[in-house]
């Protein structure tokens, strides 16, 4: 007998499954920005500065100092997905996962979890390229954080090039310099590279090149030294966007950087609607609704090399 695997979940009920979608791309299951996630239609992001506030102590109260207040509007846009798949592509995946014959670390305790998860994977690649190479003008994407420094007048600018395993260390050099003296030195501060700059980094200093690191590189070791540990350049995390377009990197706070999303929305929607008793057929129609964007803090703390 046939099982029907019709399931719907809606508004906060679906924020479990939205989760999954949206926050294990890798840029938002590592931590890399600061997520907002329960951003239900907009939020404001209130950026400020003072100037000198610090003064020779007197006996009286003298006000000195100007705090400038700014803000950014960041307002999640909504998204759907529409798929159809057969049970039978995917029914040998889920046997066997629950027979304890498969490489998936959880156990989905139905096929229409397992449907849901799969759906999900592919969800996380979409949005973790949409956060840092998404354009607007695609009307499936949201602008994403490159595209918003490349925009954003206030943002540093440093000029780039084709960036290889000979050039790389003068290339990062040249970013790391242009970091505002006020932001470097931050705890959450970090390089974020394509995924390009970072293997040519790792080639550069398994050594056999140029930039002084000697024929056999750290300790000796050759292209063998590294093993997918922490990367970092002169004191400064080093990690890897992968969703960031070739031959680009960022300097900036992980706190400056946001991405939004609204989990508890009412809006929000995750359906698994089984056709068998519809049509007859083995397919499986998945429908899932959710939000997100992502936003620039402070312009002016954010070094883009482009």
């Amino acid at each position: 007998m046939a099982t029907s695997l019709t399931t719907s979940y809606a508004g906060s009920f679906s924020g479990k499954y939205i989760s999954a979608a949206l926050l294990s791309a890798s840029t938002l299951e590592n931590g890399l920005i600061t997520i907002l996630p329960n951003v239900k239609y907009k939020t404001v992001l209130q950026t400020g500065s003072y100037d000198d506030i610090v003064k020779a102590a007197t006996c009286d109260y003298t006000s000195v100092g100007t705090l400038t207040l700014a803000e950014k509007v960041i307002q999640p846009e909504e998204f759907q997905v529409n798929l159809t798949i057969c049970k039978k592509d995917l029914h040998s995946s889920w046997e066997a996962e629950q027979m304890g014959f498969s490489a998936f670390d959880n156990l989905a305790p139905s096929f229409a979890d397992f449907v849901i998860a799969y759906t999900a994977a592919k969800v996380a690649d979409k949005i973790e390229n949409n956060i840092w190479a998404g354009q607007a003008a695609d009307a499936d994407e949201f602008t994403g954080l490159y595209y918003l420094a490349v925009a954003d007048a206030g943002v540093v600018d440093v000029t780039g090039t084709t960036v290889n395993a000979a050039n790389v260390v003068e290339e990062m050099g040249k970013l790391v310099d242009a970091i505002p003296e006020a932001v470097y030195g931050k705890e959450d501060l970090m390089l974020y590279v394509a995924p390009n700059v970072a293997r040519a980094y790792v080639r550069a200093l398994g050594g056999f090149g140029a930039q002084g690191l000697g024929a056999n590189g750290i300790e000796g070791q050759g292209t063998t030294w590294f093993t997918n540990g922490a990367l970092s350049f002169d004191g400064i995390s080093v990690v890897v966007a992968q969703g960031m377009p070739a031959n680009s990197m960022m300097a900036a706070q992980k706190s400056n950087l946001f991405f939004a999303t609204g989990l508890l929305n009412d809006t929000n929607e995750v359906k698994v609607i089984d056709m068998a008793d519809l049509d007859g057929s083995q397919n499986v129609r998945i429908v899932m609704r959710f939000t997100a964007a992502v936003a620039i803090g402070i312009s002016a703390d954010v070094v883009l090399y482009a």
